[in-house]
């Protein structure tokens, strides 16, 4: 089994204080930080570009795990390699050729993911699964944090689970939306092993980031 590392989400921080929330992560026993970059039009939000990202990198030595809600996702994939990106997650439906963008970002050098929002079907990524890293489970739908949890997407992640031991593969199961500590039992059984939280890890326990990602953990 692998290990279960906590990555969690900075839209759930003070973002007129990043930074520092970003060194609170860090301190507080984060395994990466994971951004969520969204364009209003992919999801219903907007979010924060490489700009800030590049910004925010000279702040930490974590991985940054960047998720990208964007579309066409192809020709940023750039911007968010040289702004400082280490994990870079894009979804089949943002791109016109999904192994195209996953062999972009590989060439690149950057560790390459692939997200299925709650409707996405695991066949649009089961072919490229000897290719990538990560893939991404959201189990809410994507664009704003605090959304309740939606278990029955741990079918996929169990799928996945069972898929990578049958064939001898490697790659991680990310999963996001409305973890808290009474789904991430479920989550980590199902076959999850690194966990996207936000409000979780920064609203509970008076914003006691070691104890929350701890619990998260298990631990």
């Amino acid at each position: 089994m692998k290990n279960i590392q906590i990555s969690p989400s900075i839209l759930s921080a003070d973002f007129s204080q990043l930074a520092l929330e970003i060194k609170r992560l860090e301190e507080g026993g984060a395994d990466m930080i994971h951004i969520d970059v969204m364009d209003g039009h992919f999801v219903p939000n907007l979010t924060i570009g490489p700009t800030v990202i590049k910004a925010l990198r000279k702040h930490s030595s974590l991985k940054f795990d960047v998720h990208l809600m964007i579309s066409p996702v192809h020709k940023y994939i750039d911007d968010y390699a040289d702004a400082g990106a280490d994990i870079i997650t894009i979804h089949p439906e943002a791109t016109e050729n999904l192994e195209q963008s996953v062999n972009k970002i590989k060439k690149l050098n950057k560790r390459v993911g692939v997200s299925l929002n709650p409707e996405s079907k695991i066949n649009l990524v089961e072919n490229l699964l000897n290719q990538i890293d990560l893939v991404l489970i959201m189990s809410v739908n994507p664009g704003f944090g605090g959304q309740k949890f939606m278990p029955e997407v741990l079918e996929k992640v169990k799928y996945l689970k069972k898929f990578r031991k049958e064939k001898n593969l490697n790659f991680d199961i990310e999963i996001d939306g409305g973890i808290n500590f009474e789904n991430c039992k479920e989550a980590i059984e199902a076959g999850a092993n690194i966990l996207v939280s936000g409000t979780t890890i920064f609203k509970s326990n008076n914003g006691d980031i070691e104890k929350n990602i701890n619990l998260l953990k298990l631990k």
